[in-house]
């Protein structure tokens, strides 16, 4: 039931249609997953009835269970199903849908689909089919943006033929070159090129690639901006000629194109800048009489020179950000302004201020430590971080505890998001929100991103597009704990093992105050701490062979149930968060701030007889 409810930030933005305000009776969402869930949320908010689609495998999804209705559209395959429009013009003529929202991916930038809705008489929850289709291919979009007073990146739009052709075009531009699919998006038919080799190898792979995934090879060349950043200005526009340009959204983290984490505003503009940005965005989208939601991208170099990337005719995966910057629900403005309606005046306004910080973490069920590979399986164990251990938290999800991640769709599991006051409350707020996210069963992306939010360069906002392959250059290797940490685990740790070894002195398994702390010895990666109580109760720390205490612990609020995963305290009056992630013959293994250790645990003389044991061979 609660997975049900919209969020506190949702219903903050609106307090539904003015008064009097028609819109629409029934809409239809054509999509599954996050995206569908946050659709219904705002048609219920407005007292729109919802009708869901799904495949056969999603029968019981979250999303078919949120909607008025729901219809399966066909079986896992998504050209069978979510993008078979056929099958989804029945749903929509059975369900007596008025209008259709088409959310992200699948059919949500077909013009054929936007075509045949209107060819019914049923409203499209987005642009029309124009702005699709122009804005859909990179070289129609690059002219259009240039004769709109749009910057665009220097470079050739004449469609690439022969070798010989990429690399006169190549040198007229300069190298480093970038070569892209006209057809192109999420990274794929792009290449970069350093010299006349690279460029001819970069044209055939890209040309290739594009025939592969889209079905066009068509291919063009164009400067590659250095050291940039992926800056986008959110817009949406109504049907009497009003655009509103909102705060942009800084997409820089990203790995292989795809973006990781977004927040908003950008550290990186100024407010000249800014409104530069806006107003060209405005321009684009009058230009190809854009009506809906949509996102114009952009490229900004060091020097704060930006050019356009491209247009996505749609609303976005990221753009819980802009909605918390901006207090405003998209979606119900999407909505309204399919229905005729008018964009509200403070919408409007260019002065319109910015409400503090955004950010927003991809979660994704893959596994950082092979290369990002996609995770199969059922969500054994599943909490999301709330509003009352988290300020300002959202979740957008389309999952549960019990369900499955299949090989059929994409493997997102959420998208966290946090706000508050300024950008290091609310990053504060995400790695909070991190430590307190627990997803079990199948490899996820959470250490990956809570490391990021750690990184200096990160906390500090000095990053571009590419942070992630300068920083991670031999891939995701873990999060390194500071010796200071590590002693907090130890602490940690100590707490939830005392409170196993004393549980049968409380019925529920939870206590609220610190166990009495016996002398262990425990061992992080090969190196012993020696914990124990000194007379006022703190918990304090040392080595086996050393009266020195390198470490003391004040301990309140200790809240942990045995046989669970989540551990909290308040060590030295700083709120810590752990996880028991496994519970194991020698100890357990824990996560704390991303990083996962092994913690071996012995009494001493457990350890003392250790120390004369020949140690096993470690196994490929």
């Amino acid at each position: 039931a609660a997975s049900r409810q919209n969020t506190p930030q949702l219903r903050a933005m609106s307090t539904g249609p003015a008064a009097g305000e028609k819109l629409f009776d029934t809409v239809l969402v054509a999509n599954r997953g996050e995206i569908a869930c946050r659709v219904i949320k705002s048609c219920r908010k407005l007292g729109i009835r919802s009708v869901a689609i799904y495949s056969e495998p999603d029968r019981y999804s979250m999303h078919a269970q949120m909607a008025d209705e729901a219809y399966c559209v066909g079986p896992a395959a998504s050209a069978q199903s979510y993008l078979n429009i056929d099958k989804i013009m029945e749903v929509i003529e059975q369900s007596g849908a008025q209008a259709v929202h088409p959310g992200y991916g699948f059919l949500s930038e077909n013009h054929l689909f936007a075509e045949a809705l209107e060819a019914k008489g049923v409203s499209f929850i987005g642009p029309g089919s124009f702005a699709i289709t122009s804005m859909g291919d990179k070289i129609t979009s690059k002219k259009l943006a240039a004769e709109a007073g749009v910057n665009t990146v220097p470079g050739s739009l004449a469609v690439v033929e022969t070798d010989q052709q990429i690399k006169e075009i190549a040198n007229e531009i300069g190298y480093p070159v970038m070569i892209k699919a006209s057809a192109g998006g999420g990274g794929k038919g792009m290449r970069i090129a350093w010299n006349d080799a690279e460029a001819i190898e970069g044209y055939r792979l890209s040309k290739h690639e594009a025939k592969a995934s889209f079905g066009d090879d068509r291919i063009f060349i164009e400067k590659f901006v250095e050291e940039p950043r992926h800056i986008e200005i959110q817009i949406i526009a109504d049907k009497h000629g009003n655009v509103a340009a909102l705060p942009e959204r800084e997409c820089s983290i990203q790995r292989r194109n795809q973006k990781v984490l977004e927040e908003a505003p950008s550290t990186f503009l100024d407010p000249e800048t800014r409104r530069a940005m806006q107003q060209q965005a405005i321009q684009l989208a009058k230009a190809v009489e854009y009506c809906s939601a949509g996102t114009v991208e952009m490229l900004v170099d060091k020097h704060k020179n930006f050019y356009f990337l491209e247009m996505n005719t749609r609303l976005q995966v990221e753009h819980p950000v802009t909605e918390l910057v901006a207090d405003v629900d998209l979606v119900e403005q999407m909505i309204r302004v399919a229905a005729g309606h008018k964009l509200p005046d403070d919408l409007l306004d260019p002065n319109r201020p910015i409400n503090g910080w955004a950010h927003e973490a991809r979660v994704y069920a893959e596994d950082p430590y092979r290369g990002f590979l996609p995770s199969t399986g059922r969500l054994l164990e599943y909490i999301e971080p709330t509003e009352d251990l988290v300020p300002g938290v959202r979740v957008d999800t389309g999952i549960r505890q019990g369900d499955e991640i299949s090989i059929h769709y994409d493997p997102m599991v959420s998208k966290l998001v946090t706000h508050g006051k300024d950008r290091m409350e609310a990053l504060d707020r995400l790695q909070l929100a991190l430590d307190n996210y627990v997803v079990k069963g199948l490899g996820n992306n959470l250490t990956f991103l809570r490391d990021v939010t750690r990184n200096e360069r990160f906390r500090t906002g000095a990053i571009t597009t590419n942070f992630i392959a300068e920083e991670y250059p031999e891939g995701f290797t873990g999060v390194k704990l500071h010796p200071e940490e590590t002693n907090t685990l130890v602490a940690l740790t100590a707490l939830v093992h005392s409170q196993r070894v004393f549980e049968s002195t409380e019925h529920d398994g939870r206590v609220s105050e610190p166990t009495e702390i016996d002398h262990f010895v425990f061992k992080i990666d090969g190196e012993p701490y020696v914990v124990g109580q000194d007379d006022e109760g703190h918990i304090i720390i040392g080595r086996p062979d050393s009266d020195e205490v390198f470490a003391s612990f004040a301990v309140s609020d200790f809240d942990y149930a045995t046989g669970t995963t989540l551990v909290r305290a308040h060590l030295n009056d700083s709120v810590e968060v752990a996880q028991v992630v496994d519970r194991q013959p020698y100890g357990l293994k824990m996560q704390y701030n991303g990083a996962i250790k092994e913690v071996h645990i012995f009494s001493p003389r457990e350890y003392e007889l250790s120390r004369h044991m020949i140690p096993k061979p470690e196994i490929d």
